[in-house]
């Protein structure tokens, strides 16, 4: 069981740096992974989910439509690559390196470095058991993100039973 199954509440850490969204608009640590929505450099209607698994760097990236990434082949593709990177912008880069166990070689840790320390392990392709979830989890930000601004609480984020006073 997660952490995040075992809490009733999210936390929420705030951006190490800014990040611009157009080109990785989600990534997240979670489910022992590191994972994320990328968009295309080529088509505006195509995105990828990729991800690596933590410890063994275990790789996957795929379309919307789950067709395979051309360029994750023997190695991390530029999808990835840019995951990496806003995930450092977002968590900062030890955070990063610690949640995916890599052992830097050199200095601080950057999203180079980082990259780099797991490519030379030659990370397995094939985790791509994560994809499906990780982006049913971003289009259910983005529909978030298309409500109107309210104080009221929403239905859905509401996990307990409403409680009865006690006279």
């Amino acid at each position: 069981m997660s952490d995040r199954e075992r809490s009733s509440t999210a936390r929420v850490t705030a951006p190490a740096r800014p990040r611009k969204l157009a080109k990785v608009p989600f990534v997240e640590l979670a489910d022992g992974r590191l994972q994320g929505v990328v968009s295309s450099g080529s088509d505006v209607e195509r995105v990828y989910v990729s991800s690596v698994r933590a410890g063994t760097y275990a790789y996957a990236c795929s379309t919307n439509n789950n067709r395979p990434c051309g360029g994750a082949r023997g190695g991390f593709c530029n999808h990835i690559r840019a995951l990496i990177g806003e995930a450092v912008l977002q968590y900062g880069a030890d955070r990063v390196a610690r949640y995916l166990r890599v052992e830097p070689t050199a200095g601080e840790p950057s999203a180079q470095t980082v990259t780099d320390d797991m490519s030379g392990t030659r990370p397995a392709q094939g985790d791509t058991q994560a994809a499906a979830l990780v982006f049913s989890r971003f289009l259910r930000h983005l529909a978030y993100l298309e409500l109107a601004p309210t104080t009221v609480p929403l239905p859905e984020m509401q996990w307990f039973p409403p409680t009865r006073a006690v006279a």
